[in-house]
């Protein structure tokens, strides 16, 4: 079982990186460090903004050199762990972006010819989405109805063929009350009791 990780947070030192390094714990101890791939959004200086032009066109994204090594990432991968933050209830710009590119017609899904929705081409994995907000955990549940779920599950990962997202919603993470340790411990069982999807 081969895990991709896709970090997404500016900050050296956040509470997000220690999500991170919990679940490589869990992976680690699960199925060893070599079957744990990570993406450091951030580190890598990915451009999430999308450019189209003569050389640089839509139809043509699946097959653009400079996202191949995330496609492979992807192909590689049983199961693609996001961790990142909620900000205005969705992940980051940088996320969304890395979504843009590199989830491309041709790679991520493709059009057949009289059918209404496109075949998603990445079946057989599974993500697991984890997210931590400063707000109380019921706020996208009561306030925005569950618009980040709606959002990772049904427009993107089913869309692409992946049925298997489970979520873990972390919130009140700037609390001194926010249990910020279970709910780390939380990340690294779940991960260390992981099976092959």
């Amino acid at each position: 079982m081969k895990t991709l990780i896709i970090f997404t947070h500016p900050a050296p030192e956040s509470l997000n990186r220690s999500f991170l390094n919990s679940a490589m714990e869990g992976l680690s101890s699960n199925m060893g460090s070599d079957s744990v791939e990570v993406l450091d959004l951030y580190k890598e200086n990915f451009n999430p903004a999308l450019v189209f032009n003569d050389e640089k066109r839509r139809r043509s994204m699946s097959k653009d050199p400079e996202l191949e090594s995330y496609r492979k990432m992807i192909q590689r991968a049983d199961t693609i762990l996001l961790i990142y933050p909620l900000w205005w209830g969705r992940p980051p710009a940088m996320l969304m972006g890395f979504f843009d590119k590199v989830l491309s017609s041709g790679f991520a899904y493709k059009q057949t010819e009289g059918k209404i929705l496109p075949e998603g081409l990445l079946k057989g994995k599974r993500v697991i989405c984890v997210s931590t907000m400063k707000g109380p955990k019921g706020y996208p549940a009561l306030v925005l109805r569950n618009a980040h779920k709606v959002l990772m599950k049904k427009a993107i990962f089913n869309f692409v063929g992946i049925k298997k997202v489970k979520f873990f919603e972390f919130g009140s993470m700037e609390s001194p009350r926010g249990k910020q340790e279970k709910k780390l411990e939380k990340i690294k069982d779940y991960m260390q009791k992981l099976k092959p999807v």
